[in-house]
């Protein structure tokens, strides 16, 4: 996809999943290439259903089956709706759990993130002890597990301006980041013991016009509310870019399962994308405070190595937010909290 064939604008949200869901034929090659179907656990999220979405129309032969508790019916529904097969389970019920088919390809996303603050028994629970079950549970399997970048300590912008790779030593801060390294940890072990092949996927900061770091500081430049910038540089890759970057994955798991990390190749400067949006929008930002010598940051040169560049690039995905907040069209209400420096979310 050249960038000079992208879109001005998305309309509504069925045109945005509709690009959003578009596979490369680079991913229908690599779908192909995958023997056997695949299983989302944890697809009711936000990335979840556009990933299934991709996978389906990469992949029309395979069984795609999504995974989730489904609080939200209208999810369950719109997966049913574009043809992706759904099972409402518990993923802490191990009984439940062990019940479902063994595919040969899964994809992990169950976690929690918002409000682990306030009850770190329930954030330990499902980042932890649901990624247990899942490791043990298809053992068999080829397992792609999300993670974060938020289990790597910050990077210090005077030695290293591209952030932690993957050979930097965790040193998650706070809870949340804490309990992320702990469902690292679970692939890890159960893959050593079971030969389990996977990769464990490190994401920092998915960007959808729904949610994500662009859609919070343009929310912030629109209400006129003050953009701290201590937490003074990002990371970001379009939604599409990742979740296609995941399911990619398929082909290249290590046996036992390794780290990757998934976003932009380039350091931004959060001061810098508010005052890009500022102009877009023809407000002018208010910026707080200073930015600060760390920031949490993942160098990705491995997975551009490996998938080239991400296709959707800074300046498109700075249009349509600017557009999209301008409108006032749908937001998940989940914002990123990417200027949290203390790991409470």
């Amino acid at each position: 996809m050249s960038s000079k064939n992208l879109r001005e604008r998305f309309e509504n949200v069925e045109a945005l999943d509709e690009f959003l869901t578009a596979p490369s034929d680079a991913l229908i090659a690599d779908m192909q290439a995958i023997d056997g179907d695949i299983l989302i656990l944890g697809v009711s999220g936000k990335m979840g259903p556009t990933l299934a979405r991709l996978a389906r129309r990469a992949a029309p032969n395979k069984r795609i089956l999504g995974v989730a508790r489904f609080g939200d019916k209208e999810i369950k529904a719109r997966l049913e709706d574009w043809d992706i097969e759904t099972k409402t389970v518990d993923l802490l019920d191990a009984e439940q759990v062990r019940a479902l088919p063994k595919m040969k390809n899964i994809i992990f996303m169950a976690g929690m993130k918002f409000g682990s603050t306030d009850n770190q028994p329930q954030t330990w629970a499902m980042n932890v002890h649901a990624a247990a079950i899942a490791a043990q549970t298809f053992a068999k399997s080829r397992i792609i597990a999300f993670s974060t970048g938020n289990i790597y300590p910050l990077s210090d912008l005077k030695t290293s301006s591209k952030g932690a790779n993957e050979n930097t030593p965790a040193g998650p801060i706070g809870e949340y980041a804490q309990s992320c390294l702990g469902r690292e940890r679970m692939f890890e072990y159960f893959s050593q013991t079971n030969n389990t092949p996977g990769k464990i996927y490190r994401l920092n900061y998915a960007i959808d016009l729904r949610y994500g770091v662009l859609f919070d500081l343009a929310r912030r430049i629109l209400s006129e509310k003050p953009i701290d910038i201590s937490m003074g540089h990002v990371n970001l890759i379009w939604q599409g870019d990742a979740n296609e970057q995941a399911l990619r994955l398929l082909n290249h798991c290590t046996e036992p399962t390794t780290p990757i990390n998934i976003t932009g190749a380039k350091t931004l400067l959060v001061r810098w994308l508010a005052e890009e949006l500022g102009q877009r929008m023809e407000i002018k930002p208010t910026i707080v405070g200073v930015e600060q010598p760390t920031a949490l940051l993942s160098d990705s040169s491995k997975s551009v190595e490996m998938f080239g560049q991400p296709k959707v690039p800074l300046s498109s995905m700075l249009d349509w937010t600017a557009d999209w907040v301008l409108r006032g069209q749908e937001s998940f209400n989940k914002p990123t909290k990417y200027e949290v420096r203390d790991g409470k979310f």
